[in-house]
């Protein structure tokens, strides 16, 4: 039997065996990597090993490789170096012609070729459905927008809550406690001794009954709703600063618009109060969507535009001003310079990143490193103006109040068991690569602590639109 398995012939058009196994058809996941992988190219590494090995042709498998299987000799580190080459040669073939559908008969082509056309009318038939559903999704925004402004008044306390609205919120509140009551932890604080059960479960909910003169808070609002509300998105949370919060105290309200005409988007406004940072009353950022449908069916992000933040003197948050001492080396005089560097700040979400045009992916201007640097910039302030948009803006009492934490919390609980499987085992390689390299140096130490998950977690990129899954997007049954 051969060591090797690169090549598989195939048989004549027609015959047995015509469906070949091409990169288009054979599953990435499930490829028979170590079959193919009998006699290792890769020698060990290892201390002492290198006298050893000497004049030994490179296809010899080790001397401690057992019949069970040629990987045996290479170790863990080895055996996962191996597979990770051989994964990387098989992604860069997928998608790539075999040469299966080239041989076949000319009758068969063309039947491939109708194919192809029928699959461009319901490409067609998918993107005006796409477009009937974002027509829906605007009417029911507009029949959202006189809820949106009652939130806002009661918000930043230009009406006082009615009756209904007090015994609305107070059934909803119920119902949440029920819904998320845990528990053996809430049951044994409310069977603490001298404590009364029914005072107790009273003084866990609001108070339900209308606001009168007089009463303290009577005459205000809601102070730093929208901060609070900001804060408790996770992504969101990573980019605001303590600088940026006294900004954001004077953020009054968050709302967004569809777009108008043949351009497909949206545009999320900012509304301020005056403050003592910057002179605009509203920020805006505008998202604008590809004329065409991505692959997976759903309205893909074509760019981003920002707005020009008209700071007040000294007070740019997105900045921040070294002053150094310069000593002329003639007259032994000093002066002092100002340089201004860029620092992290939530308002530099008005400045988006600017996607690579074709002629810089033309003339090879950007390397491989600065795409995936740009690439994952622009994914991230695609997947936060997503979020504000479908979550934010309408559930901001939920973000508010902390509801909508735990049913990121719950989301964050359940995996796929084979994920859990993958990570159990990924567990034993690094408890056996850390049990050989404790004799050789310390650990190191821990970084980054426990923190909050990336936005958007796991499940791969996410520009294209709509990737939430909230309730509001349109999916076909």
């Amino acid at each position: 039997m051969s060591s090797s398995s690169s090549s598989v012939p195939i048989t004549a058009a027609g015959g047995r065996g015509s469906i070949a196994p091409t990169p288009q058809n054979t599953p990435l996941t499930t490829a028979p990597l170590t079959s193919a992988l009998s006699k290792p190219t890769v020698p060990t590494i290892g201390e002492g090993e290198e006298d050893d090995d000497a004049g030994v042709p490179p296809d010899t498998p080790p001397g401690n490789a057992g019949v069970g299987g040629g990987l045996a000799g290479l170790g863990s580190k080895g055996h996962n170096a191996i597979l990770g080459l051989v994964q990387q040669r098989l992604q860069g073939l997928m998608g790539q012609s075999s040469g299966y559908i080239e041989g076949l008969p000319s009758g068969t082509k063309k039947r491939v070729l109708a194919l192809k056309g029928v699959q461009s009318d319901y490409e067609g038939l998918q993107l005006q459905y796409k477009k009937e559903c974002l027509e829906l999704e605007k009417k029911y925004t507009a029949l959202a927008e006189p809820l949106y402004s009652r939130r806002f008044e009661i918000i930043s306390g230009k009406s006082l809550p009615t009756a209904e609205e007090l015994e609305k919120g107070h059934k909803q509140e119920v119902k949440d406690k029920e819904e998320f009551s845990d528990s053996d932890e809430e049951d044994e604080e409310e069977g603490e001794e001298g404590a009364d059960p029914a005072e107790k479960e009273a003084s866990s909910f609001l108070p339900s009954e209308p606001i009168i003169d007089g009463e303290p808070g009577a005459g205000d609002g809601i102070p730093q709703f929208w901060l609070t509300t900001l804060r408790n998105h996770s992504g969101i949370s990573e980019l605001i600063t303590e600088r940026d919060e006294k900004a954001l105290e004077h953020l009054t309200n968050v709302r967004y618009e569809h777009l108008s005409g043949e351009k497909m988007g949206f545009k999320l406004l900012f509304e301020f109060s005056e403050n003592p940072f910057f002179t605009n009353g509203v920020l805006e950022k505008t998202y604008f969507y590809q004329d065409e449908l991505g692959y997976e069916g759903d309205f893909i992000f074509d760019r981003a535009a920002g707005v020009t933040i008209d700071w007040k003197a000294d007070q740019d948050l997105t900045k921040e001003i070294e002053i150094k001492k310069q000593r002329n080396k003639h007259t032994n005089k000093t002066r002092l310079v100002r340089k201004a560097r860029t620092v992290p700040s939530f308002f530099n979400f008005f400045t988006p990143p600017e996607p690579p045009t074709e002629e810089q992916l033309e003339n090879m201007e950007l390397d491989e490193e600065e795409l995936e640097e740009l690439d994952a910039k622009l994914e991230l302030d695609y997947q936060i103006g997503e979020d504000i948009k479908e979550k934010i803006i309408p559930r901001a009492i939920d973000y508010f109040s902390g509801k909508a934490l735990r049913y990121e919390m719950d989301d964050e609980d359940y995996s796929d068991d084979e994920d859990e499987d993958d990570d159990d085992d990924d567990d034993v390689e690094i408890d056996r690569d850390e049990d050989d390299d404790d004799e050789e140096e310390e650990e190191a130490p821990r970084r980054g602590g426990g923190g909050r998950r990336p936005p958007g977690g796991a499940g791969g990129k996410r520009n294209k639109a709509g990737a939430g899954g909230e309730p509001g997007d349109c999916k076909q049954q």
